[in-house]
């Protein structure tokens, strides 16, 4: 199966990932709100085909990552019925071989270090603004698609959350939270599974602005107008200034030893219990996130 091919589940690369341009802006909006924009490797590629696109387009001067329906992306894709997870596609962030046919840590490292910290790495490095629009849940692996943008505006409803270390698991794949955060806020992110309010992820310099719900587009659109009128070598240069001063800092070598780690807790998992992610489906994954925001758990 290739990535252009219809995804398990009903999803394809088609509808997975919804494109248009408006002016010199490039929508990009996750499109399976059924399940919270879940991130599987059909949206992946789809994501990624959208960019490549956004970045070819002369008239395209900045870049818009949305989430249809009532959230941003709830994260990783762990078990809708288009969970793809053994389904080969094509590589384009990494050369690996394919994680598909292989076993234990030959699989999920070839697998993760492609469609999840090497996609977000290429994504970083598009020579053009990026901003996340970002409502309601922004969870995990949705973390990571904000965090490969370059601003991230989100609504007074927003929340932001890393909870698998409730799997045994030192965060997600692109470990960009030192640097998006402080270090101490990053381990109460960490250590609590806490979601934080998007208030809150302000005050930390996560995110840029907090507006109301209704008012999250206009401000987005308004804010990369105001950006689309700058020069594009410009805006590309100094996108790269900004992002080798972060390198400098540690980011990409901490991001390393944090995939690392990564894996390790993943075959530790595998070889101690019943799956690499200790047993914690997505149903008992809300439940255990709901039960910690103090909602009610005992529904998915």
């Amino acid at each position: 199966m290739t990535d252009t091919e219809a995804a398990p589940g009903g999803d394809s690369a088609d509808d997975v990932v919804r494109y248009e341009v408006r002016g010199p802006v490039a929508v990009v909006t996750l499109n399976r709100p059924r399940y919270g924009n879940a991130q599987n490797s059909a949206m992946t590629y789809a994501l990624d085909r959208a960019f490549v696109a956004a970045v070819d387009d002369d008239e395209v001067r900045v870049i818009v990552l949305a989430g249809a329906g009532k959230h941003f992306c709830g994260g990783h894709d762990i078990g809708t019925p288009g969970r793809d997870i053994d389904v080969s596609f094509e590589r384009r962030a990494v050369i690996h071989w394919d994680h598909v046919g292989k076993q234990g840590v030959a699989s999920r490292f070839a697998r993760e270090s492609e469609v999840y910290l090497g996609m977000c790495r290429r994504w970083r490095e598009i020579p053009k603004p990026m901003i996340a629009m970002v409502q309601g849940a922004c969870v995990a692996g949705g973390l990571m698609l904000a965090w490969a943008c370059d601003f991230i505006v989100a609504s007074d409803d927003a929340f932001f959350s890393d909870p698998v270390v409730r799997m045994g698991i030192p965060g997600v794949e692109y470990f960009a939270h030192p640097w998006v955060m402080n270090p101490r806020a990053a381990k109460e992110f960490l250590y609590t599974g806490a979601r934080f309010p998007a208030e809150r992820a302000r005050e930390l310099g996560m995110v840029n602005r907090v507006v109301p719900r209704a008012e999250l587009a206009d401000t987005v659109f308004a804010l990369a107008g105001q950006i689309a009128e700058m020069p594009p070598l410009g805006l590309a240069l100094t996108k790269k200034a900004v992002n080798q001063a972060e390198d400098l800092q540690g980011m990409r070598a901490g991001m390393d030893s944090a995939f690392g780690l990564h894996h390790a807790a993943h075959a530790h998992n595998a070889e101690v219990g019943v799956d690499s992610l200790a047993g914690l489906d997505a149903r008992a994954m809300a439940q255990a996130n709901k039960r910690a925001a103090g909602e009610d758990g005992a529904r998915s």
